[in-house]
């Protein structure tokens, strides 16, 4: 059979390009429910055919290369998409970048995480990990969450939730410096730290990598399948805003909405890599991305804001604060001792579940 048949079944081609078609239509005629419904079938298919080339690509260059792809790919794209909203929308969007990236954080910290580590103990009992290489990546998020997200709000040169232009353009430069040097700390320097504890977790070594041509195709794919995905979600926004309209519901749920679209490739790997008693990845790939979500964002809105003059709201209320040091006091606890159990991901799944709860009733 050959390699490229075993890599990359036809599928994988065909789904990505049909979510692009159904992308192009949706555009050119929009507002028909019959193109709404292909493209949210586009956009679930994209994401299964996303995980697929991800998996292709982290097989071929190994870890944590593999999974610092995925989360660097989707987290561009999601700040392309923040930025995009936010040049249409003007000073109305002063908050949704803030909405955004705590909506990403909670749904890695406590969805994808804790499902990660409730799928995986509940096949496997337990699994092990690296925990020098959590801790240094909860170590550098609590930095970066707690200095762009709930520092703002107690800062006396101006009031809060916003910081001064100055301040404003010292913490961009401080969350991008975090963010570069963790990713050569997990890349160059410790790169050990995020390796599997054992050959167990690393199953899929023993079988034949894809060739170049594979993984080119693959590198290809992946981003075809992304922007599928974050297109189809910015088309798919005002939809799922007039109903939340409708429905009542805060505008702070619009930032979940899109974190949640944006993350499904990486939400679906990393839960799969821990049923496949691949925790090491899921957590690599959850890290990662948060990190990243976080690292890229907060510079990138900060410029968009200093350029245009508006004003961004970046600290959080009392109510996602206490959510937030809590998510973080959890995490810094249960991600420890090197070993997971299903106690362990039912405290993450409750606390994303309490998110969610409050974050539509509030």
């Amino acid at each position: 059979m050959p390699p490229a048949i075993r890599h990359n079944p036809a599928w994988t081609v065909i789904v990505p390009a049909a979510g692009l078609l159904a992308l192009a239509v949706s555009t050119a005629m929009p507002g028909l429910a019959i193109l709404q419904a292909l493209l949210v079938a586009g956009l679930f298919g994209s994401v299964i055919a996303a995980v697929h080339h991800a998996e292709v690509i982290a097989h071929k260059v190994g870890e944590p290369y593999g999974t610092l792809v995925l989360a660097l790919a989707v987290t561009a794209i999601e700040v392309a998409l923040i930025v995009s909203m936010m040049l249409s929308g003007g000073e109305d969007t002063a908050g949704l970048a803030r909405d955004t990236v705590f909506a990403a954080v909670m749904l890695i910290l406590n969805g994808i995480v804790g499902m990660s580590l409730l799928a995986g103990s509940r096949r496997h009992l337990i699994q092990h990990y690296q925990v020098d290489g959590v801790t240094a990546a909860l170590a550098t998020l609590s930095a970066i969450v707690i200095l762009a997200l709930v520092l703002p709000n107690y800062t006396t040169t101006t009031a809060g939730p916003t910081y001064t232009p100055a301040q404003l353009g010292f913490i961009a430069v401080a969350t991008l410096a975090l963010f570069a040097t963790f990713t050569l700390f997990q890349a160059v320097r410790h790169r050990d730290y995020f390796l599997p504890v054992d050959d167990t977790d690393a199953a899929d070594e023993h079988a034949a990598p894809p060739t170049r041509g594979e993984t080119s195709a693959s590198i290809i794919l992946l981003l075809v399948a992304l922007v599928v995905v974050v297109l189809s979600a910015k088309l798919l926004a005002p939809v799922m805003e007039s109903a939340l309209d409708r429905a009542g519901a805060p505008r702070g749920v619009v930032g979940i909405l899109i974190a949640a679209l944006v993350l499904l490739p990486e939400g679906v790997a990393a839960i799969r890599a821990a049923i496949a008693n691949r925790v090491q990845t899921s957590l690599n790939l959850a890290m990662g991305s948060a990190i990243a979500s976080i690292g890229l964002t907060i510079p990138t809105v900060a410029i968009v804001a200093l350029a245009m003059g508006w004003p961004l709201a970046l600290g959080l209320d009392h109510k996602s604060t206490v959510l937030l040091a809590l998510t973080l006091f959890v995490s810094s606890i249960s991600l420890r001792t090197g070993r997971t159990n299903l106690q362990l991901g039912i405290v993450h799944v409750v606390l994303f579940v309490a998110y969610l709860f409050m974050s539509f009733l509030p």
